[in-house]
C-alpha cells in the first residue's frame, strides 16, 4: 500500500503581494552567483582529461601490438599503470598549485 502525502497551501504557494501588504515584507531567496574559474585551471583540466583518455588507450594499443603481441593481460595492466600515473601526476600538480596560492597570500 502506498501512503498519501498531504501538501499544505503554505509550502506549495508563493506569498502574494497585494495592495494591503508591504512589498518589502516579501523576502526573496538570494540568487546563486556564478563562480569565475581561471582559464589556466580549465586548460589544465582539459589537458589531464585528454591524458587520461589517450594515455591508457595508447599504452594498451602499443603494448598489445608491438611489445607483448597478443597478451591482453599484460597490456591491460600497463594501461592501468598509465592511468594511475596520470592520476598521481594530477594530484601532485593540484597540491603544488594549492601551496603556491597560500604562499602568495602570506606575502601580501
Amino acid at each position: 500500500m502506498s501512503t498519501r502525502r498531504i501538501v499544505t497551501a503554505e509550502t506549495s504557494e508563493k506569498p502574494a503581494v497585494t495592495a494591503d501588504t508591504d512589498a518589502s515584507a516579501v523576502v526573496e531567496k538570494p540568487k546563486a552567483q556564478a563562480v569565475q574559474v581561471p582559464g589556466a585551471v580549465i586548460a589544465k583540466l582539459l589537458m589531464f582529461t585528454l591524458a587520461m583518455i589517450a594515455g591508457p588507450l595508447g599504452t594498451y594499443y602499443i603494448s598489445i601490438t608491438r611489445l607483448f603481441i597478443g597478451n591482453a593481460t599484460v597490456a591491460g595492466a600497463l594501461a592501468a599503470v598509465a592511468a594511475n600515473a596520470v592520476l598521481i601526476t594530477y594530484v601532485i600538480v593540484a597540491m603544488s598549485e594549492d601551496d603556491s596560492d597560500d604562499k602568495e597570500k602570506k606575502s601580501q
